[in-house]
């Protein structure tokens, strides 16, 4: 009996100990705010990459990240409707040669000294022109989605098959959904 309770005891030390390496991102926070000419979204996410993939981005493979966005309009009689949407995607490297993290986004390139400054950097996504004003009317309830994931196809192929059925591998936040209405004053700025 005391053997069994020790290796149960064991078995949960472990589950726990595997859960506290596995990878995640979650979404802290997300608005869509009025810009001049557009809605923007900005967000906060909370990235943690877990020991192997930390390891991974450091030996020189390349992370790329995804944020998708959808803003549909519900309808009773059909489908919701597709308002906007779009993905932006980032690329995460090390470079051994200069010992730094490289965070791309088309053709913005930035260079940090260490990966937490590099992920705090990704976790923050501000004024993404989401949708032009005229697109939204003012009143009248649109439903929103976002996430951010880890881009398992733009892997190198041996690590694409490592991945399948891999938790360690699977870094994707829940989709965020809220409902937002655009207000009067904001359509007229």
């Amino acid at each position: 009996m005391l053997a069994l309770c020790r290796s149960l005891a064991g078995a949960l030390l472990l589950l726990f100990a595997l859960q506290a390496g596995a990878a995640e991102i979650e979404v802290k926070h997300a608005e869509i705010t009025p810009g001049e000419d557009s809605w923007l979204l900005d967000a906060e996410f909370g990235i943690d990459l877990g020991p192997r993939l930390e390891e991974v981005v450091s030996r020189g493979v390349a992370l790329y990240f995804v944020a998708e966005f959808t803003l549909t309009k519900a309808r009773w009689y059909w489908m919701d409707e597709h308002v906007a949407g779009g993905t932006q995607t980032w690329r995460l490297s090390y470079n051994a040669l200069t010992r730094q993290y490289r965070l791309s986004s088309g053709a913005l390139h930035q260079n940090f000294d260490s990966l937490n400054e590099a992920l705090r950097v990704l976790a923050r996504l501000r004024n993404w022109a989401v949708a032009d004003k005229a697109q939204l009317k003012a009143g009248e309830p649109y439903n929103v989605a976002l996430r951010l994931r880890l881009d398992l196809t733009q892997l190198p192929k041996p690590f694409q098959v490592t991945s399948i059925g891999n938790k360690d591998w699977n870094v994707t936040a829940e989709v965020k959904r809220w409902s937002f209405t655009p207000l009067l004053e904001a359509q007229g700025k």
